[in-house]
């Protein structure tokens, strides 16, 4: 190949880079290592003598090292991308059972200044309304049902139809923050932005029927991650299109279930790795859904009423020890996005953010 091939073939973009095309700016590196080998020591003395050799220390705790050893940085944990969008175009509602006291989606909502409205049952209304303004509270018709959390999801799906909304966000009561990921670095976003990002995305096309912000830990840092998945499961930060003929439905795996049948449907949906919300796991934080359906076999049903819903792309696996389900969205890449009328913005649109840095007190900023 000729230098002007060559210029060419490295002048390609990337496959996503079309549809993410006016949106912030991103950028990932592949930062995984090359190569990596475990090295056994006999005793402490050994350790010391490797040490010397590469010349990085290797105290008793060290789990791993990179050699040549890497830079780190003095601004982690110290950073936030500030300012730009203030509020969502779509209202956010927040269900909650018995969390009054953690309320951390919430908090974390209400830490970068974006409005939301939390769903409780009436029995706890004045509980969340110690900690919570009475105004941010709706109040379900229903109360200790049994059946999780599907009837309080149909009930907000129906309630944003009634207020006149065509798009409503959905989001469990477990987020801790919101971020960015760009160059490998993943920041708090103390704005609207990635609720702004994802809908402006998303209104780009007619047939994104579910899109939303991927989980912190699933889209990792280091590796060269694209800003967005199409086609795949969206969690439990979920923006829904409220023309889908579809409801929620069953006992476990709502999302799963909701996602694949508006992918059956020849529709797409969009999961964003360039904005994500950090979530505490499934039973690691009291109330929610995790008394009423993870205790005792609840893992086991719950990946089998998956298989039962979706047997042709649904299988019971295990992994870390417990039942899980997998499921195959390989049948659904043909599933294409539509574009509406209308130019796509071509510049990046970072919506007015900054980059804040705070260097801790003792602390140079080199």
């Amino acid at each position: 190949m000729g230098d002007n091939g060559q210029s060419v073939l490295f002048e390609m973009q990337p496959a996503w880079a079309q549809v993410w095309s006016g949106m912030p700016e991103f950028h990932q590196d592949d930062l995984t290592p090359h190569k990596s080998v475990i090295v056994h020591f006999r005793n402490d003395a050994d350790r010391l003598r490797f040490a010397d050799l590469i010349g990085q220390p290797i105290t008793p705790k060290t789990q791993s090292v990179w050699h040549p050893q890497l830079e780190i940085s003095h601004y982690h944990g110290v950073r936030k991308w500030v300012g730009g969008t203030k509020d969502t175009r779509y209202p956010i509602y927040v269900i909650s059972k018995g969390r009054w006291a953690t309320r951390s989606t919430a908090k974390a909502l209400e830490r970068i200044g974006v409005s939301y409205r939390i769903v409780v049952e009436p029995q706890e209304f004045d509980s969340y309304a110690a900690v919570i303004d009475p105004s941010k509270i709706l109040t379900l018709p229903f109360s200790n049902l049994g059946e999780g959390s599907i009837p309080a999801r149909n009930w907000v799906f129906e309630h944003s139809i009634v207020e006149g909304h065509h798009k409503h966000w959905i989001l469990d009561d477990n987020i801790s923050n919101f971020f960015r990921l760009k160059d490998n670095d993943l920041t708090p976003v103390a704005s609207a932005v990635p609720f702004a990002a994802v809908e402006d995305l998303t209104d780009r096309y007619e047939n994104i029927r579910l899109s939303g912000l991927n989980y912190v830990g699933l889209a990792k840092r280091k590796e060269q991650v694209p800003p967005f998945y199409l086609n795949t499961r969206i969690y439990s930060c979920i923006l829904i299109d409220n023309s889908i003929p579809h409801r929620w439905r069953g006992r476990y795996n709502e999302d799963t279930d909701l996602c694949l049948r508006v992918l059956k449907d020849g529709d797409c949906t969009l999961l964003v790795n360039a904005f994500q919300a950090d979530k505490t796991t499934t039973m690691r934080m009291r109330g929610g859904n995790s008394d009423e359906l993870y205790k005792d076999d609840g893992r086991l049903l719950m990946a089998e009423s998956l298989v039962k819903q979706h047997p042709d792309v649904a299988r019971v696996s295990e992994k870390w020890g417990r039942y899980q389900h997998h499921v195959d969205y390989s049948g659904f890449k043909k599933n294409k996005l539509k574009p509406k009328c209308g130019s796509i913005p071509v510049e990046p649109n970072n919506y007015g953010m900054t980059l804040e840095t705070k260097i801790p007190t003792g602390r140079s900023g080199t």
